[in-house]
């Protein structure tokens, strides 16, 4: 490459310096000391001059300019200088200080971007998809997220393009696949007055729709099976959640109509972007038809299968219904003695000729701690507190022989029990029952020591199977030591007596909660025939009909009633225990009064007990979340004949509160009588748990 310049006409450019131009060049060079020495003189001329009165008429010669002019300063400090010669501090003892602006700076100040957003093109396609579009870009759009503010417009840029991604699967899973999506950022000023307005131009295209739909399956039974639960017709659009939902409903449908081990594989959706079509294919591995089997009990065996095909409601050879295996689950939990389990259907490998199979039943238990310790506690006014506990070992004699040892201190009542409790004897939700109870209760109508011995059956209705038809019967026998008011006398006297009886009741229900119905009504009939066994056997028969009845109005206000009749049928009242005659008035009966404190008195205004009563109530019950408010009228009386007379019905008025829990409502009521009488309490109070009825 050739020089820009030849070395020639560079050389030819310098000009020549000899010793004769300049006889410094021939002088030798100082030595180091010699010029550090040269350079300290002059400093010290220099602030020599400083400090010394202006001389502008010194001479060449004077030490101000010792130096020829045209000598070059070195610096104001000599090479020399001590400092320079001294080592650096260490780092660690360097100090920082902060730099002083003459203003302050506020750097908390954040400068943000306002925008709008504008949507369009989607209109059409909302209409057609029934407007869930619209709906589902708002609850998820980044843009709306941002609500109009934007750190910068780099963060404004990232939400464009997360909506425009957001807009095509929303559109995609409405069955438009092959949507265009444009964004752009819009600087001219919108109608709310944003400098910046974010655009999404959508065109949808064509809306894909089922051309054909075909099953790969072995033949079912019936034949349409499958079909007939697959939602999905030829002609209507691709819609994502209809697919996922009508599969969901085939993968339950075959196993609840005698296919334990079907399966789906997973679908083909092929499209035609010509002509719009979708042609769906869905694949299903049927496997064979079944019928219950034998039940297998594994694991830390509570249940042996014997007991576990008592809960179960279903029989062996009947077709296989995954219904029935998840309530057989259900059922093992609410006995509440696992602390895990399982129910699944298995491979036995016996099929039949026909080709079905008898499916075995496994259940792996777990158990769980059978002791339970229970307390309830209550005030009524008349009633006083009352707190009752409980301590249960459910499994003391399996399977689910329950040992039960309650009980209950009160200001006017005390006593204690011990009862054994065999639930689903023999049969699912049937419970056998021995129990042992001695009380002492101190009421205005009477004071009594009781013992009571008594046996039951029942079938009964459980938060896991409300039934509507419910029943019990069994047998007592009571001993009792009772205060009772002789006419004859014209005073209290203390008076024994034993009574031997039988009991039984019947029920129908259709409201769809046992804690805290809604809709529907109760019918409950209870009949118990018995008689006094001291001395000659004198019968009679006691005889009670409760009903109720539930109306919802709106979503959250209740209207409920109840009615009761009740009669003792056969003996005098003077030949009637006190215990077991009829009373009226409290929280489970009248409300506005106190406990048994209406019907019939003694000269002295002591209840004396009835045999026949009438009670009717009404309630309002308003809810909002947990909480709930009841505006209440109670009426009703007890009267010394067999037959209610409906007659001098006395009334109560009032307002309640509740709280809602998993367990259901606590209770709490003030009432007060209409028309209130002498020695009635103004205000009465109840607290309880579950509602009055």
């Amino acid at each position: 490459m050739d020089p820009i310049i030849p070395d020639g006409e560079f050389d030819a450019a310098i000009p020549k310096v000899t010793p004769a131009d300049d006889p410094d060049l021939a002088k030798p060079l100082e030595s180091i000391a010699d010029f550090e020495r040269r350079v300290a003189a002059r400093q010290a001329g220099a602030a020599t001059q400083k400090d010394a009165p202006s001389t502008p008429n010194a001479s060449p010669g004077s030490p101000v300019m010792a130096d020829k002019p045209g000598a070059d300063a070195i610096g104001s400090a000599p090479i020399g200088d001590a400092e320079l010669a001294k080592p650096l501090p260490p780092l660690d003892s360097f100090e920082i200080r902060p730099t002083t602006f003459a203003e302050p700076t506020d750097d908390t100040r954040v400068v943000e971007l306002a925008y709008g957003i504008r949507l369009d093109g989607l209109a059409e396609a909302d209409v057609q998809s029934g407007g869930g579009l619209a709906d589902a870009f708002a609850a998820s759009s980044a843009l709306r997220r941002g609500k109009g503010r934007a750190a910068n417009l780099a963060q404004l840029t990232s939400r464009v393009s997360e909506d425009s991604l957001l807009l095509g699967k929303l559109l995609a899973a409405q069955g438009w696949f092959d949507a265009r999506i444009t964004t752009r950022i819009d600087r001219s000023a919108t109608a709310d007055g944003q400098p910046l307005t974010a655009v999404l131009d959508v065109v949808p295209g064509k809306r894909f729709t089922y051309a054909t739909i075909a099953i790969d399956a072995a033949p079912t039974v019936p034949p349409s099976l499958i079909r007939d639960n697959l939602a999905l017709r030829t002609g209507a659009p691709v819609v994502a959640a209809q697919v996922l939902g009508a599969e969901a409903r085939v993968a339950l449908a075959l196993p609840e109509n005698g296919y334990p081990f079907a399966e789906l594989g997973q679908r083909d959706i092929l499209l035609d972007p010509d002509s719009g079509g979708a042609d769906y294919r869905l694949p299903v591995t049927v496997g064979p038809r079944g019928t219950f089997g034998t039940i297998v009990s594994e694991g830390q065996r509570t249940f042996d299968a014997a007991h576990i095909a008592v809960l179960g409601r279903f029989s062996p050879g009947q077709p296989y219904d995954s219904h029935q295996v998840d309530d057989l689950r259900q059922a093992l939990i609410a006995t509440g003695l696992f602390s895990a389990v399982a129910v699944e259907p298995r491979h036995s490998g016996a099929i039949g000729p026909d080709g079905i199979e008898a499916v075995t039943i496994a259940v792996r238990q777990e158990a769980g701690p059978p002791r339970v310790i229970a307390a309830t506690a209550g005030y009524g006014t008349g009633e006083g507190f009352q707190v009752q506990g409980s301590w249960t070992n459910r499994n003391l004699f399996p399977p689910e022989g329950a040992l039960i040892v309650s009980g209950l201190a009160g200001t006017l009542k005390q006593g204690g029990g011990v009862t054994f409790r065999r639930a689903d004897a023999g049969r699912r939700d049937r419970t056998f029952e021995l129990a042992a109870e001695l009380d002492h209760a101190q009421y205005d109508a009477f004071s009594a020591y009781t013992g009571r011995l008594a046996a039951r059956v029942s079938y009964d209705s459980t938060p896991l199977w409300q039934k509507r038809l419910t029943y019990a019967y069994g047998a007592q026998l009571i001993g009792s030591d009772e205060s009772v008011y002789v006419p004859a006398l014209a005073q209290r006297t203390r008076r024994t007596y034993a009574i031997a009886g039988l009991t039984g009741q019947i029920g129908f229900d259709t409201t769809d909660s046992l804690l805290d119905p809604a809709k529907g009504f109760r019918v409950v009939a209870l009949v118990e025939p018995e008689g006094s066994i001291h001395g000659s056997f004198a019968p009679y028969a006691r005889l009670r009909l409760d009903g109720s009845t539930y109306y919802k109005i709106g979503g959250d206000l209740i209207l409920a009633a109840r009615v009761r009749l009740a009669t003792i049928e056969g003996v005098a009242l003077d030949d009637l225990a006190p215990s077991r005659r009829l009373y009226a008035g409290g929280g489970g009966s009248v409300r506005g009064f106190g406990y048994q404190q209406l019907g019939p008195r003694d000269p002295n205004g002591d209840p004396t007990g009835a045999r026949s009563l009438n009670e009717a109530a009404f309630e309002a019950r308003y809810r909002f979340g947990d909480y709930g408010v009841v505006a209440f009228i109670d009426a009703g009386q007890a009267y010394q004949d067999a037959v209610p007379r409906f007659t001098d019905l006395r009334a109560g008025v009032g307002l309640g509160a509740r709280i809602y829990t998993n367990f259901g409502p606590m209770r709490i009521d003030l009432a007060t009588p209409l028309a209130r009488r002498p020695g009635e309490s103004r205000i009465n109070v109840y607290v309880s748990i579950g509602q009055a009825f």
